[in-house]
This record gives structure tokens, sequence and C-alpha cells, in this order.
């Protein structure tokens, strides 16, 4: 018999604090349970038709006119690079950034490469303006891709 107090049960056992505590058990393990965290997981659409596809590939010229941008906050002052020449911060430098943006997209051009992008590389500290003006550079001189770089190749 269950629950009954014949002699077949001669101790009752009360199931309902052991249930309840079992129920507690199971929250407290649930609510203490911690799932591991990814860190630095960050979900990015890149393109297709960019990077190297084989080992084949990897050793063709990039095609590609790169502006560095950084600024020197120690001395307060704007660098920066068109390929590997430094160009003066200024209205003369700014002729001449222009001036060099043409040429290399003329010279692009001219080779049949009508889709070389002018890949604008800017540290963290360059002020906006700065980047601002190089994409304006580049839509006067009628460029059409302009692509952002990751800002780390001048310190």
């Amino acid at each position: 018999m269950a629950g009954g107090g014949g002699e077949e049960n001669p101790v009752g056992i009360n199931v309902t604090a052991l249930v309840d505590i079992i129920f507690c058990l199971c929250l407290f393990f649930m609510c203490s349970l911690k799932f591991r965290e990814l860190n630095g997981k960050m979900d990015s659409w890149l393109p297709e038709n960019k990077g190297p596809k084989s080992s084949a590939q990897m050793n063709l010229p990039m095609d590609e006119i790169r502006v560095l941008l950084s600024y020197d906050k120690d001395r307060k002052q704007m660098q920066r690079l068109f390929v590997n020449r430094p160009i003066p911060v200024g209205d003369e430098g700014d002729s001449l950034l222009q001036k060099l943006i043409r040429e290399q997209s003329a010279s692009y051009r001219s080779l049949g490469k009508n889709d070389v992008p002018v890949i604008v590389d800017a540290g963290p500290a360059v002020p906006w303006k700065e980047v601002v003006k190089v994409m304006n550079m580049c839509k006067a001189e009628n460029v059409q891709k302009i692509e952002f770089g990751m800002g780390s190749a001048m310190k």
C-alpha cells in the first residue's frame, strides 16, 4: 500500500520535502550554468572576388593606389604617404597628392584597368576631415572605387 500505515510499511516517508530539495538543486545548477563565450568572434561578409584564391595567384602584383594617413600626437602633425612617397601637408601637398592620384589612375586606365581602387589607409588618430579630403580628391579625378585600409601601416 502506498501511504498506508499498515504492517507492510511501518514508517511513512514524506517525499514532498525530497522533491522540493531536488527541484531547488536543479534550479540552482541551471542558474549557475555559464556558457562559454567566444571572444573576438565577429560576423563579417567579405567580398568573394578579393584576396588570393590559390597559391598560384599569390604572386600576382596588386594593382592599387594606396594613400597612408597618420597623425603624430606628440608633435601634433599629420603625415601622408602616397604609396611610399611622403607628401607634405598643406595646399601644395594637396595639389601634389591630387596630381599623383590623377597620374597613377591615368596610367592604370591606359593599361585597361579601369577599376583600380584608391585605398585610404588612415590611422585611428587621423581627423575625419583629412580622410574626406582625400576622398574628395579621388572623386575630383573621377576615381569611383575608394576603399579603406586597416589603419596600421604607419605608427
